[in-house]
């Protein structure tokens, strides 16, 4: 293991990646705070404003995935659609089997240009995150509560209020619900079973009230579903911990551009129609682990210099300081001061030689 390697691994840099993420993130969410009074003149510029906000914040987990791990993506894309990505709204259907699936959809909004604006339907509990779930608050994201009678009409709100939003968005959605595992799978097959429906093996029963509810009162503002199928290569299962450790995965990513147009507007059209997706999504699943391979033309979307940047400038503006006043603590500290730095230090790197 070479020496880039060997300091990718260190427990001490994955704590001074978290650091500069969490400090930075929270002087961001000041400064998100600080718009609510332009959003009283002006709430277009209120949004453009907390979108480039955001944008310094999801771009940061995306660097560490391009960047520190320098994890490559493959597109299978219809050429025909690859000239209209990012360049009008759309919802994304993205298939949850992997730890890292979520940031490898914030990865595909990055390439596009729209990371800063997109959007997902996430639980109420996070709005109350810091960073990460305040982030959202501003950027209008939907929460729900997963209360069917309580979503419907708070859903459908928080849906309408993005009719007019000011910059293109990718929304980005879950069908499924939750990551997949042998044991949900079991128990959604077994509900499969009891309603009648075809049984899926790579993949669990979509939710088909929350699609619906998405694509009706986002007509008329978007114009297609991305439905996205995620693998990576050599049948590999990436973790956040492989990220932090530099580790370097492959992903393969199909994406087939469905204009809105061609989904029924009746919730029961609605729903057999994304049962059907799912089928066709099981077997694209199945060729794939076959062949390692999805068909059509690929590409691959070259990633951005600005999240790097964006990432080197916040670990500037949070570590400058911290800097300064270790160096103080050294230079002027008693030798019991420094032996104590020295002692945490070391317990900082412990786990990474466990």
């Amino acid at each position: 293991m070479g020496l880039l390697s060997t300091l990718k691994s260190l427990f001490i840099c994955h704590l001074i990646i978290g650091y500069v993420f969490l400090v930075s993130g929270l002087l961001i969410n000041l400064l998100q705070v600080c718009t609510l009074p332009v959003g009283l003149v002006s709430k277009q510029l209120a949004r453009r404003i907390n979108i480039r906000l955001g944008y310094c914040i999801a771009s940061q987990v995306v660097a560490v995935l391009e960047w520190w791990s320098g994890t490559e993506c493959t597109l299978y894309t219809d050429p025909k659609s690859y000239p209209l990505y990012g360049k009008e709204n759309a919802i994304v259907l993205l298939n949850h089997n992997f730890e890292i699936d979520f940031l490898c959809g914030w990865t595909f909004c990055e390439r596009f240009g729209v990371l800063g604006s997109s959007k997902v339907l996430a639980k109420q509990e996070l709005a109350y995150v810091p960073v990460i779930g305040w982030m959202w608050y501003f950027l209008e994201i939907v929460f729900c509560k997963r209360k069917w009678e309580e979503d419907r009409r708070l859903v459908a709100q928080s849906l309408q209020n993005l009719r007019d939003y000011p910059e293109n968005y990718w929304f980005l959605l879950f069908c499924e619900g939750t990551r997949f595992t042998p044991e949900k799978h079991q128990a959604s097959m077994q509900v499969a079973e009891s309603k009648g429906l075809p049984k899926l093996k790579y993949h669990l029963l979509p939710r088909t009230k929350g699609f619906w509810m998405t694509v009706q009162n986002l007509r008329g503002t978007v114009s297609a579903v991305y439905d996205s199928t995620l693998n990576f290569r050599d049948n590999e299962t990436p973790t956040m911990l492989g990220v932090l450790n530099g580790k370097k995965y492959h992903a393969d990513l199909y994406v087939r551009r469905i204009p809105l147009e061609l989904i029924p507007e009746e919730e029961k059209e609605c729903a057999a129609w994304l049962h059907k997706l799912y089928q066709e999504k099981d077997e694209l699943q199945g060729a794939y682990e076959k062949t390692g391979l999805f068909p059509g033309p690929k590409t691959s979307p070259p990633r951005q210099l600005r999240t790097l940047m964006n990432w080197l400038f916040w670990s500037c503006v949070v570590l400058y300081p911290l800097g300064l006043m270790l160096t103080h603590v050294i230079s002027s500290g008693s030798a019991l001061t420094i032996i104590a730095a020295v002692v945490v230090s070391s317990a900082a790197d412990l786990p990474s030689s466990l």
